[in-house]
């Protein structure tokens, strides 16, 4: 379903040049909830001036009826609906299928839209022999960039992106085959057999059973478990135009097939800063090693000048509780209480980590509320997930998201390639000189000098 044009208000805003005494108007267009934004699409034809916005924190790159975020109220909703009673009502298989269609199926569409992507699990044998050209110790999300991208090599049958049929063939695949995909590359790394998906279970279920189950005796999946699983997948579905989902949507600009595109997007995933952020918060935690350590740590994390950062707090958008963060919080007791895990050290640290974070005069005015990385990496840990497998875990989860806003993207009937500017500062027209006439610079003496 297309979106609607976003209205164009009576009013526009004025931009002076002083120094040629020339004024521009710029349109202001609403959108439905959340800041107007300023129309520049004409300001360089009119005026010859780009502006200038690193990390594009204040421009709106697309128009999107996907996801919506308030950072200062701590608002996430997906198609309007509220992403905590998302969390706590529904399913991963119908908040993929809302992203997709806008609504939330009907028991009939639930059904047919569940057998739809259990049909799409498998991946073709012969994408196996692809794994056996990684070594055992390859990172997992460097086994799903290659894989995910080697999926346009076999299904030529969904990559014309001017098909609709095809288009929605695609989606169905990145979403039933990434869980197959990223539990393959665990096996493959313990050195395991592969445990291929069973269309019985759920989505959730079946994965879980793919990483852990093994041929030689039945494995029973606890129903806690599943549902913590499903909400860590609801909590990582999409979260608007952050970096993994503004690269996807870059490279779907230029027409590039959609599983490059979602390979484009794990790559991008992969960054600490990003994807890698619940790792690192286990990391920190082992680091801290006691609570009798916080104090020392915590005047480390004030300290300018020390490398050391709290990881979990904060957030680029959220300047608010994390709304994500509650929920994995729930969850994240919900699993320790079901595995008897009662005296966990690491969540003893992150539980007063919290409570200094809500109270410390320091952590409330900077804003850095614990975020959802603080609680899902203690829910996967004691899952038995590995942490290299922390962000594959959360691909399988935003491929959904992911897909969804390729695919709104593609239909947007002002889609255009994706081209950013710049503002060049470096050196003016040369000359050309011989090299016999060049000056020796020291750029390379650091290297010589090993």
């Amino acid at each position: 379903m297309n979106n609607p044009l976003p209205k164009e208000k009576n009013k526009t805003f004025t931009l002076f040049d002083n120094e040629n005494g020339n004024s521009y108007e710029i349109p202001v267009i609403e959108g439905t909830v959340g800041p107007d934004v300023l129309d520049i699409t004409n300001l360089f034809k009119e005026s010859g001036l780009f502006t200038y916005d690193p990390g594009f924190t204040s421009t709106a790159s697309c128009k999107s009826g996907i996801t919506y975020i308030d950072g200062e109220q701590g608002i996430l909703r997906h198609r309007g609906y509220d992403i905590k009673e998302l969390a706590e009502n529904s399913n991963f298989m119908e908040v993929c299928y809302l992203l997709l269609h806008s609504e939330l199926p009907s028991p009939e569409d639930f059904s047919k839209f569940d057998n739809l992507i259990k049909n799409h699990t498998m991946i073709n044998e012969q994408l196996v022999y692809l794994y056996r050209g990684f070594k055992r110790a390859a990172h997992p999300m460097a086994i799903m960039v290659g894989v995910v991208g080697a999926l346009s090599a076999f299904y030529h049958d969904s990559t014309d992106i001017n098909d609709p049929n095809q288009r929605m063939i695609a989606s169905h695949r990145l979403i039933a085959k990434m869980p197959t995909i990223a539990a393959m590359a665990y096996k493959y790394s313990i050195g395991q057999p592969y445990i291929y998906p069973n269309n019985e279970l759920s989505y959730s279920e079946n994965f879980l059973n793919m990483m852990f189950a093994v041929p030689t005796q039945k494995f029973t999946i606890d129903k806690t478990l599943v549902k913590a699983m499903d909400r860590f997948f609801i909590l990582h579905a999409d979260h608007e135009q952050n970096a993994s989902t503004s690269t996807v949507r870059l490279a779907g600009s230029s027409n590039a097939n959609p599983f490059a595109c979602i390979a484009a997007g794990i790559a991008s995933l992969w960054g600490p800063a990003h994807g890698g952020a619940n790792e690192a918060v286990i990391k920190m935690l082992t680091e801290i090693n006691s609570k009798d350590n916080i104090d020392q740590y915590l005047l480390r994390a004030k300290d300018k000048n020390d490398p050391f950062r709290l990881m979990g707090f904060g957030h680029r958008v959220y300047k608010n509780y994390d709304p994500r963060a509650s929920v994995m919080k729930d969850t994240c007791h919900e699993v320790l209480e079901i595995l008897n895990i009662k005296n966990d050290p690491l969540l003893d640290i992150a539980l007063e980590l919290e409570n200094i974070a809500l109270n410390d005069e320091y952590f409330i005015e900077k804003k850095l509320y614990p975020n959802v990385d603080f609680y899902s990496g203690i829910i996967l840990k004691a899952m038995g997930i590995p942490t290299n497998m922390f962000t594959a875990l959360f691909a399988i989860g935003r491929t959904a998201g992911w897909i969804s806003q390729w695919k709104e993207m593609i239909e947007d009937p002002i889609k255009k390639i994706g081209r950013p500017r710049q503002l060049y500062i470096g050196e003016d027209k040369r000359n050309y000189k011989p090299k016999e006439k060049r000056e020796r610079k020291s750029i390379f003496e650091w290297l010589w000098s090993k």
